[in-house]
């Protein structure tokens, strides 16, 4: 069991390395690269508990962690072997798919994840594995048959059928098996409880697993999964995600308050409405979540011969736009979306939280989101959306409903989503046949409607899926990339000159109805290829920015093409995601409702604030939030005015109670536009 729980530790442990790379070779010695190889940090890793003068037992508390899993399987199955073979099973899973994501996402393994399958999908996730990554999945899957079938031998060849014994029939036939019995309840009761008991406080400081887990070396990085799980171990940043706080109960939070900041800003909006010329549902919105989308010519260390997005270049030239700072980089598409359809801040919610797809929304009864004030007017048809892959991804099929959306199309859905043509051998569905889906979708509907689109197109990995026709193999003539390196930009390079094309074309025909439209456009987050400039920490905040625009066509009226908010004046340069309806609204000029109007006033004074993947330098572990003036300059907590202290106050009382609180704001007119 020890020796088992031992390579499970070690193994887990492996996958949040990687081989470093040099620059030059030959200017490093054979030491430091034996200790910068996987090896050696892994070794590092084991050893820092002989080495260190500080506690660093991290390897031992994730065996011990381990080990109280292994014991419950142990006990609740009451045999040996087949938990041995179970144990084996789960953890090597485990194990690779940690790797895996380390890879493309620089993100481990993290609850949230068990979503896909209990969503049933399960089968899809293989679509993301890496060919170079088959070799592990393929060893893996064979040393565990061989593992499995050598357990289960020696289940038959052991004497000990059972841990402890047990019978089911005649419980109390005599005082020997009612005290084995006893025992075999009491042992799994009480190694379930520990591991519940255990898990359920790592992420709470003052409990005892988060103290005795601090008593071994364990360091929280709240901030950073990535940073957590290859410090602390990855079987402990799981654990310590398992069960993740929303909010704490903000001081002064009571249903006198929330009504008192209802009549506040309502009184705002009342006073905006009157210069304000028309409704947002007097138009259609199209909220377009561009896959990976982002400049890469802002990226360090790339340069290129060729423009590979001179049209939306020119888009944002001419209309409101500007950086997103998105809290994701590689990955983190739901939590930008969710922050886009409900203005709350994922900085805002409890540190543990990673996920509100899978870890708040499904706990929700009624969750506010912006389609429902076309809901509002037009009824279930006032908004639909599209997703060109899997309905369940990230449970959007049941958050959607939630949202109240009429209509979710995916490749899964019935009707299935209309279009799905591809590039060359990109194995996801092209922005050209998403745009039409949402075409076809506004020559549909007569009313004004509210579309919310996320596209496929540029997801990773990129593997050379345009290998015939790809100009950027020569335009790309960036230094100091690694051929693998070179090789997966160079495919996403030329995926964002077709999103521009086809944007440009998507937006031509837009100008041609005879019906308003404002489309917001916005990438989520950068590739994860960029693996050079991300190997330098004071290029964090640079890889967290990505481009916005907001757009009206012709049909719009007097918020119509050519109308571009004041980059300054309006604080367009830098904003976050959460702030993209309340932006549209002013483009439009549209009136709002007092929640709008509340979001329009923090963002005034705080431009953009979100939670970082990565992280930008120099904060301490009591905040993961950064936040930027309209100049892109960070703002260091402790040079926030009190102004922007209490706009950030009442926006977790805001949030507190649209998500964890009793929800007082629900029960007036809070969400109303008047």
């Amino acid at each position: 069991m020890a020796l088992m729980t031992a390579a499970a530790t070690i193994f887990i442990q492996w996958g949040m390395y990687s081989e470093p790379s040099y620059d030059d070779p030959n200017a490093v010695d054979d030491t430091t690269k034996a200790l910068n190889s996987v090896n050696g940090q892994l070794t590092r890793f084991v050893a820092q508990m002989w080495l260190s003068s500080d506690t660093k037992l991290n390897w031992l508390l994730n065996f011990l962690a381990l080990g109280m899993i292994y014991l419950v399987l142990v006990f609740v199955l009451n045999r040996f072997w087949v938990a041995t073979a179970v144990f084996a099973i789960v953890m090597s899973v485990y194990a690779v798919a940690n790797s895996i994501k380390m890879d493309l996402r620089n993100e481990p393994v993290l609850p949230s994840d068990l979503s896909f399958i209990s969503s049933g999908n399960g089968g899809e996730i293989g679509s993301f594995i890496p060919k170079d990554s088959q070799p592990l999945v393929d060893g893996t899957i064979t040393m565990l048959v061989w593992l499995t079938v050598i357990c289960l031998i020696l289940q038959f060849v052991d004497g000990r059928r059972c841990v402890i014994p047990f019978h089911w029939w005649r419980p109390f036939r005599n005082v020997q098996t009612v005290v084995g019995n006893l025992t075999r309840i009491i042992a799994a009761g009480a190694s379930l409880a520990l591991l519940c008991s255990f898990t359920w406080t790592l992420s709470i400081p003052g409990t005892w697993g988060y103290e005795w887990a601090k008593s071994w070396g364990d360091s929280p990085q709240l901030w950073s999964a990535a940073g957590d799980a290859t410090n602390n171990g990855p079987v402990i940043n799981f654990l310590r995600l398992t069960h993740p706080k929303i909010m704490d109960k903000p001081e002064g939070y009571s249903q006198e308050t929330m009504e008192a900041l209802a009549r506040k800003y309502s009184k705002q909006a009342q006073s905006t409405n009157k210069t304000r010329t028309s409704n947002l549902t007097d138009s259609t919105v199209i909220m377009v979540l561009s896959e990976t989308f982002s400049d890469p010519t802002r990226v360090p260390g790339i340069a290129l011969t060729e423009d590979p997005m001179p049209n939306i270049r020119a888009v944002k030239d001419s209309t409101t736009s500007g950086l997103m700072l998105s809290p994701g980089y590689g990955g983190g598409t739901a939590n930008i979306e969710y922050q886009t359809l409900t203005g709350l801040d994922l900085a805002l919610f409890d540190a543990s939280m990673q996920s509100m797809y899978q870890e708040l929304v499904p706990h929700q009864k009624s969750p506010y989101s912006f389609n429902q004030i076309w809901n509002a007017r037009y009824g279930r048809t006032g908004s639909t959306a599209f997703h060109p892959y899997y309905k369940n991804m990230y449970l959007r099929d049941s958050n959607y409903k939630k949202f109240g959306f009429d209509k979710f199309y995916t490749l899964d859905s019935k009707p299935a989503i209309t279009h799905q043509d591809k590039v060359g051998n990109n194995p996801y569905v092209s922005d050209a046949a998403s745009y039409q889906n949402v075409i076809d979708q506004l020559n549909k509907e007569q009313h004004p409607q509210f579309v919310q689109l996320v596209t496929m197109q540029n997801h990773m990995p990129h593997s050379g899926w345009y290998d015939d026709d790809n100009q950027f193999w020569d335009a790309n003539i960036s230094e100091n990339l690694s051929d693998g390196e070179r090789y997966t930009v160079n495919t996403y390079l030329k995926g964002v000159n077709i999103t521009d094309q086809t944007t440009v074309d998507f937006l031509n025909q837009l100008n041609t109805m005879d019906k308003p439209v404002t489309v917001i456009f916005y990438g989520d987050h950068l590739p994860s290829d960029y693996t050079t400039a991300a190997a330098d920490k004071h290029n964090a905040l640079t890889l967290h920015e990505t481009d916005y625009f907001i757009w009206s066509n012709q049909a719009s009226g007097a918020a119509g093409s050519g109308v571009k908010l004041d980059p300054i004046a309006a604080n367009t340069n830098y904003t976050s995601p959460n702030y993209f309806m309340a932006m549209a609204s002013e483009h439009m000029n549209a009136r709002v409702s007092s929640y709008l109007q509340f979001l329009s006033a923090v963002r005034t004074d705080l431009p953009a604030v979100e939670r970082l993947v990565l992280g930008e330098g120099g904060f301490t572990e009591d905040t993961s939030t950064t936040y930027l003036d309209n100049n892109g300059n960070v703002i260091r907590r402790k040079q926030l005015s009190k102004e922007q202290k209490q706009l950030l106050k009442e926006y977790r009382l805001v949030q507190y109670d649209m998500t964890a609180g009793k929800g007082y704001l629900a029960k007036t007119d809070f969400f109303a536009v008047k």
